[in-house]
């Protein structure tokens, strides 16, 4: 066994692993949800999210090209915000990384049905549990490859809905050569049909689908060229959200009434039927499988190595920090193997109903990794100063205010979340996880004194 990951992800790895992780399952059903509550200003709602999700990105980036680490912001975290701040991150983000797991393979299994109705959605579960776990168990570049190609296949399939459907916005194809133009964003009650507080509601929604793009700052630690990669991964988050969400779903809006949109299936599939190609549904359906294998395969990563990071760090079972010859953390990955497979009892048990459950209880978590990321910045940053220095090279700028104005956003998440009642329980859910993990850091903090004292005593004996 080797102590140490191994650093083998190339640029092009680290750039399309967080170019993966903006474009989820969720763009591909057309952000149902949240054009319903706000309707054509959903755009703005994602251009505001898109900016907040930059702000985060930056703070992280800045830590992680210091210090590229594993853990990286449970490590920041305990470094300058204190060990308990770090414990509770670090298995927080676990526990999250493990129930969009379970998620991302309920929705393989969802969609696996479609073409094989007769097949219970459990084995496909199983299968995709299997199926990422061997990757993940391989050398850290096969990973970075597979997430490669994953991306690929998504990027491809927007770029192709976004120009095919500007196709016939402006040049009429599949249309009978009529342009449909863009009068359908503002023919069905305006940018704004529910008011500026339409838009408000979706905001939540909207941030929570960009969850996972922290991921960038948990494959540092394995990045070849973290100094170059990360601000060139970072840097690119705001124009992916542009293009990928706001352009495809500007595009999505101007071709259907918004009123009408999830009536007919995804739009994506409605979009390419109507540029004449009949196999659009199961295109869509290979596409958004391989998009759910992908969110699959990232949260798998980011949990096990989180996994590894506390057990390097003291704060869970040591057999769970070391690494094989290639440098995957095994026992990590199989440990986090091991709870996924929970997804296929749930969905043996309750098959229509795992995939929201885990989303909608899964909230509070997201916010939780995000604001720990921002209070640990604000310290990181106090800290240089203390020492007399100034941030060198990549930073967030404008701080302390852009970090300021993020942390009030999150805080309004978190009302939000509570005003809603589909959404209530991430709340208690949420809230009921940091009271045991706060009980389990006092036991464990407990023992680890106490074995501390059995020593000290050994010695002086």
């Amino acid at each position: 066994m080797t102590q140490h990951l191994q650093r083998r992800l190339t640029p092009r790895h680290i750039t399309f692993m967080a170019l993966g992780m903006a474009i989820g399952a969720g763009l591909f059903l057309g952000s149902a949800d949240a054009i319903k509550l706000a309707g054509p200003s959903v755009l703005f709602a994602y251009m505001v999210g898109g900016v907040m999700i930059f702000i985060i990105m930056r703070a992280l980036g800045e830590m992680t090209v210091r210090d590229p680490v594993a853990g990286s912001f449970s490590v920041y975290a305990q470094r300058y915000l204190g060990s308990f701040a770090g414990y509770v991150t670090g298995w927080n983000y676990w526990l999250l990384m493990v129930g969009v797991g379970m998620a991302e393979a309920t929705a393989v299994g969802a969609y696996m049905h479609e073409w094989f109705p007769d097949w219970p959605r459990w084995i496909w579960v199983l299968g995709s549990v299997v199926m990422i776990g061997g990757l993940n168990l391989l050398t850290v570049k096969i990973y970075g490859e597979m997430e490669f190609w994953f991306t690929l296949v998504k990027v491809i399939t927007v770029l192709a809905m976004i120009a095919g459907g500007l196709a016939i916005i402006y040049l009429g194809w599949g249309n009978g050569g009529q342009p449909t133009g863009l009068s359908n964003l503002w023919s069905h009650g305006g940018w704004f049909p529910h008011g500026v507080m339409g838009m408000v509601l979706a905001l939540p929604g909207v941030v929570f689908s960009f969850g996972g793009v922290e991921t960038v700052g948990i494959a540092a630690g394995e990045a070849a060229q973290p100094e170059r990669t990360i601000p060139r991964a970072v840097n690119s988050v705001l124009w992916r959200i542009l293009i990928f969400y706001v352009g495809a779903l500007f595009v999505i809006m101007a071709i259907y009434p918004w009123t009408g949109l999830g009536e007919h299936g995804s739009p994506f599939v409605t979009t390419f039927a109507k540029l004449g190609i009949p196999q659009a549904a199961g295109l869509i359906n290979f596409v958004v499988i391989t998009a759910a294998l992908s969110g699959f395969n990232c949260t798998t990563f980011s949990g096990s190595r989180m996994l590894y990071s506390l057990a390097c760090k003291g704060q869970a079972p040591a057999v769970l920090g070391t690494v094989n010859d290639q440098g995957v953390p095994v026992r990590a990955i199989l440990a986090t193997l091991a709870v996924l497979l929970l997804a296929v009892l749930l969905n043996y048990l309750l098959p229509a109903k795992v995939f929201g459950m885990m989303m909608s209880i899964l909230s509070f978590n997201t916010v939780w990794t995000w604001t720990m990321v921002l209070l640990a910045h604000y310290s990181f940053r106090r800290h240089l100063r203390a020492k007399g220095e100034e941030p060198t090279g990549f930073r967030l700028r404008w701080w302390p205010f852009s970090g300021i104005l993020c942390l009030l956003f999150f805080a309004f998440v978190v009302v939000m979340l509570g005003v809603s009642p589909d959404t209530r329980v991430a709340l208690y859910v949420g809230v009921a996880w940091l009271l045991l993990l706060s009980v389990a850091y006092k036991l464990f903090d407990v023992q680890h004194h106490m074995v501390r004292r059995e020593r000290l005593a050994g010695d002086a004996g």
